[in-house]
């Protein structure tokens, strides 16, 4: 690592070319293209399923994913497959398209040139998410109280700042030489990074709200609130950055180990939908 000076300035560096981007005309790496087109559609509460479907239908990732989650066991409890998208759709909610769009947008900017100097980070990022989205829907559903689809849609862009980063870093030779203060600056900047994007994005307030410090430790006796759901979700997944092999500075507590321990049994009766989801979101 670098001398502490010298990476403080280097973060302020990049982090005010990030606030001058995202206080402006945002310039979205263009595999979000088409996640912005689909989000447009979705802004208006009488959109027909018919409208979704023709802009969903230009979009061949997009729509060959939720045709397989439409058909995955955790959205088929009846067994029929369908393969018509217009069925699929209806199948799925309008907040599962949203989703998924972005999971197409997150999966092909993990695939650009820009993110190759830190393609293990970046995969293991994308696989955290998936885990999350699949976890947060599963609890959602045996919890109660909080929708699903919302749980599934937190997990997958809760941490969206991480791909962000990792995409305006890549202009910065200094964080391709010295992988520690790549680590410092998403650790410790993903979280508002990720809720300034969102924001810009579009996102639903209640969904940036749930994201919002989504790695702190809390003391949550009850889940009954979206949040609450994705800092479990989170935390059951690898929460506090086990999956890149890092921590937060925050140790892991028995309140960390309790909390986990709640929900194990859950999650071993639910990991066919868990996987089905997964299998569904990835590539």
């Amino acid at each position: 690592m670098t001398d502490p000076a010298s990476t403080n300035a280097l973060h302020f560096r990049i982090l005010e070319d990030i606030a001058k981007d995202l206080s402006g005309d945002v310039n979205f790496p263009t595999y979000l293209d088409a996640s912005l087109t689909v989000r447009n559609v979705l802004k208006d509460p009488l959109v027909s399923v018919d409208k979704v479907a023709q802009v969903v239908g230009v979009e061949p990732l997009i729509a060959s994913k939720l045709l397989r989650l439409a058909n995955s066991v955790a959205y088929n409890s009846s067994g029929k497959s369908i393969s018509d998208l217009r069925q699929a759709i209806q199948r799925v909610g309008f907040e599962t398209v949203r989703t998924t769009s972005l999971s197409v947008a997150m999966e092909q900017m993990l695939r650009s040139r820009n993110l190759v100097a830190f393609e293990d980070i970046a995969r293991l990022t994308w696989e955290h998410s998936l885990q999350v989205a699949a976890i947060g829907r599963v609890l959602a559903r045996r919890i109660g109280r909080v929708n699903p689809e919302d749980a599934m849609l937190a997990g997958m862009v809760h941490d969206i700042g991480v791909f962000y980063l990792l995409y305006r870093a890549a202009e910065y030779p200094e964080y391709k030489n010295c992988r520690e203060d790549l680590l410092s600056l998403v650790i410790g900047w993903h979280e508002s990074i990720g809720e300034s994007l969102l924001t810009a994005l579009g996102l639903p307030d209640h969904i940036i709200s749930a994201i919002r410090e989504h790695d702190q430790l809390k003391h949550v006796a009850n889940p009954c609130s979206l949040a609450d759901v994705l800092y479990f979700a989170n935390l059951l997944a690898g929460g506090n950055f086990e999956w890149l092999g890092q921590t937060s500075g925050q140790a892991d507590t028995e309140q960390t180990a309790a909390d986990r321990a709640r929900y194990a049994d859950l999650l071993d009766e639910a990991w066919d939908d868990i996987r089905a989801i997964q299998a569904a979101l990835s590539t």
